[in-house]
């Protein structure tokens, strides 16, 4: 399995759909393209394919790695409804991202230009260049909603289809939709987070790490771990808090990642501008503990800037928080919780595999697919680990924290 098969399939899936959204209303005496009332409708479903394309598909090959660790028969047809499963999850994704980057204010999402901005006209309209507006206008940003709307009811009918040729459909189904809801409701939290409290740095990393669990950890690797799971035929329920407790560990140190590289990477390697959470004011377990370990003097600076919500900071204004997010010690820390996370998410990974009675194919899989969630912490060198058993426990709670109640 591998991300340009997913990328193929879920092109054709996305465009198959799309071909029958316009065909009632075109025909031989009726072409699309001279159809006022169709443009926007066209210019959606070019956009949702043209949204769809990129990414590393981390989640699809999770989902397709564990029903292949677990798939002991060689069954062509269950395979394809698998990798439509998969697909289904990916254009869900998608659909999040651009709802995401609207709320968000992003110009750029994997390199090119967000989709609201894509759908977005100047008052003179595009130029000949076909180049995108510098900014989003109503017109982009109503189009987006809908785009994202679109991807998501395209993204369930697709994953229907799919569980109906699978073990378990029914249940399949209904884990999909619960992942939808509980993204949904993460990014409540998120837009939440917005009006957080600063004065206290601990109870806002605790609200952080709740909301990334809600917000990525359930479509990133929970939703993924259990669909490859039902897909496969396993009894979800039997190993539902084996699952669940892996999930957020590899969710959690994913995300973690991703804020760490908002501060210390190069936008022309991630494909999005570097330094946009601080830009909009995002409460993030780095801030966090930013205001936990800067001065006095720092941290009311650091508080200042953030108290106006609506407020976008400048560009140095970023490189000031950015430049201190490493001298304070953040960046340290958040890079020794990101390797606690990932030594306890390979020893559940190991745990579940016995579990599971994998066998020794299916257990190097199932541990590979799992590792691919943590890249900077499982890289040699790059931090040195916790060694105090203390403040491994600590951190241990301080997730399980997070996590408390979510997905029941």
């Amino acid at each position: 399995m591998t991300a340009a098969r997913v990328e193929q399939r879920m092109e054709e899936l996305l465009q198959r759909r799309c071909d029958h959204l316009i065909a009632p209303e075109s025909g031989p005496d009726q072409p699309l393209d001279q159809n006022p009332s169709q443009e926007a409708l066209q210019e959606v479903i070019l956009q949702a394919i043209e949204a769809g394309r990129g990414g590393k598909r981390l989640r699809a090959l999770l989902l397709c790695d564990v029903w292949r660790a677990l798939e002991s028969e060689q069954n062509p047809d269950r395979e394809q409804a698998v990798v439509d499963l998969a697909c289904a999850l990916e254009v869900y994704q998608t659909s999040a991202l651009v709802h995401d980057d609207i709320i968000d204010g992003s110009p750029r999402r994997r390199g090119r230009p967000a989709a609201h901005l894509a759908l977005s006209r100047s008052v003179a309209g595009n130029d000949s260049s076909g180049r995108a507006p510098a900014k989003p206008d109503a017109r982009g940003a109503g189009l987006g909603i809908l785009l994202g709307d679109l991807l998501a009811s395209l993204s369930t009918d697709m994953a229907l289809q799919a569980a109906a040729k699978l073990p378990q459909g029914a249940a399949i189904g209904r884990a999909f939709q619960a992942m939808q809801t509980a993204v949904v409701t993460g990014q409540v939290l998120d837009m939440g987070m917005e009006e957080a409290c600063l004065d206290d740095p601990e109870r806002l990393r605790r609200q952080a790490l709740h909301t990334m669990a809600w917000k990525t950890a359930s479509y990133t690797t929970l939703a993924p771990l259990a669909l490859g799971l039902l897909a496969s035929g396993a009894d979800l329920e039997e190993h539902k808090e084996s699952v669940r407790a892996l999930g957020l560990d590899l969710g959690l140190a994913y995300q973690l990642a991703d804020d760490l590289l908002d501060v210390t990477g190069d936008d022309r390697r991630t494909g999005k501008p570097v330094g946009g959470d601080i830009r909009e004011g995002k409460r993030t377990v780095l801030l966090a503990d930013t205001l936990a370990m800067a001065d006095p003097d720092q941290a009311k600076e650091i508080r200042r800037l953030y108290s106006c919500t609506s407020q976008v900071r400048n560009k140095t204004q970023v490189n000031m928080v950015r430049d201190l997010m490493q001298s304070c010690g953040a960046v340290e820390a958040s890079r020794r919780r990101m390797a606690d996370l990932s030594v306890r998410a390979q020893a559940r990974a190991q745990a579940l595999a016995d579990r599971l009675h994998l066998s020794t194919g299916g257990r190097t899989i199932f541990l590979e697919a799992c590792r691919r969630f943590l890249p900077l912490a499982t890289t040699a060198g790059y931090h040195e680990r916790v060694s105090s058993i203390d403040a491994e426990a600590g951190q241990a709670s301080e997730v399980q924290r997070a996590g408390q109640d979510e997905h029941e």
